[in-house]
């Protein structure tokens, strides 16, 4: 495992992250471009044309394909680093068989149209067992990476000794890592973290002061215990960087993009609106959907959520959805 070789599937913002995390520890990284002009242009210029355009890489220690069943079959770790709600298109051409690779998602969010996690998605579509998945997780935006400013993620998988071999290839000067073998958990507090951003934006938008988001944010963090617990539980630290560090960063962070996005719900903007400014895509949104349609199975009480999703799906004024939310804060 420690000698595997790692490809990275996916060319936005996060791939391209993880591509330059990876640079630094592997001696040849596999990368698979869709679009041919992107590949062609990283390949004659070492720089991502659309996404993290100041960092520079060594395309003579990237193998960077537009063939997908090329870049899987020359790798051992396949790391998934696309949107959720398009890595069934991103997979749909891929004929090399998975159950002899381990496959990372480093995706924070969850398939709409099954409203499975990545892991259940992999695990159900393509029969690899729970042992050949892992995840990348934490609070660790991609344009920081660029800046090699320190951040902190935490690789997950059912293997303590596998957990601790990947935190190996993860880690930098400037990335510091944890292993952890909490996949249900970690991977659904990195979804749920998206719609409690997408609340945190929308209450900037409205006007709400920092006294109020503290509130939320406090309250979002006994929300998604109280789901996790509810629905798996398990001896898991809800404070470790992987769940609450993951939450605060995108609830704060001027670079998140779920919190823009609920920004502009709350100054007024339609869905449509919001979702057409935006360069990258908010996970949040799906995520709304899907959690509720998961939480049908638990009946957990999830009034933030609940609150995002009635504005998000059902044409809830945002103001007084947010007016009658705030009465169940503590």
């Amino acid at each position: 495992m420690e000698s595997a070789r790692c490809a990275v599937i996916g060319h936005g913002s996060w791939a391209t992250a993880i591509v330059k995390i990876l640079h630094s520890n592997e001696e040849r990284v596999g990368w698979y471009i869709r679009r041919p002009e992107v590949a062609r242009e990283v390949r004659q210029t070492g720089r991502n044309p659309r996404y993290l355009t100041d960092v520079r890489l060594d395309t003579g220690r990237l193998a960077i394909s537009e063939d997908l069943d090329r870049t899987v079959r020359e790798a051992d770790i396949v790391i998934l680093a696309v949107p959720s709600a398009f890595l069934s298109v991103f997979l749909s051409g891929l004929s090399e068989p998975l159950h002899n690779k381990f496959v990372v998602s480093a995706i924070k969010g969850i398939i709409p149209d099954n409203h499975s996690t990545v892991a259940e998605y992999l695990n159900y579509t393509y029969g690899l067992p729970f042992a050949n998945i892992g995840l990348v997780a934490g609070p660790c935006h991609s344009e920081e990476v660029a800046l090699e400013r320190l951040s902190y993620l935490t690789l997950v998988c059912k293997d303590p000794e596998t957990a601790s071999i990947l935190c190996g290839k993860f880690s930098t000067p400037y990335i510091h890592t944890n292993p952890s073998t909490d996949i249900y958990g970690v991977e659904y507090a990195s979804v749920l973290k998206n719609i409690y951003a997408i609340g945190a934006g929308i209450a900037v938008g409205l006007g709400y002061g920092d006294n109020f988001l503290s509130a939320l944010i406090a309250n979002a963090a006994t929300e998604m215990e109280r789901f996790l617990s509810g629905s798996y539980p398990a001896g898991r630290d809800i404070t470790a960087s992987a769940y609450m560090g993951d939450l605060l960063v995108t609830c704060y962070s001027q670079f998140s993009r779920n919190r823009t996005f609920g920004a502009l719900i709350g100054k007024g903007y339609s869905v449509e609106m919001a979702q057409a400014g935006m360069k990258m895509v908010a996970e949040g949104y799906y995520a709304a959907k899907c959690i509720r349609e998961v939480n049908k199975r638990f009946g957990i009480d999830m009034p933030i959520a609940r609150c995002v999703y009635r504005i998000l799906y059902g044409e809830a004024n945002p103001a007084a959805e947010f007016r009658e939310m705030s009465h169940s804060l503590r």
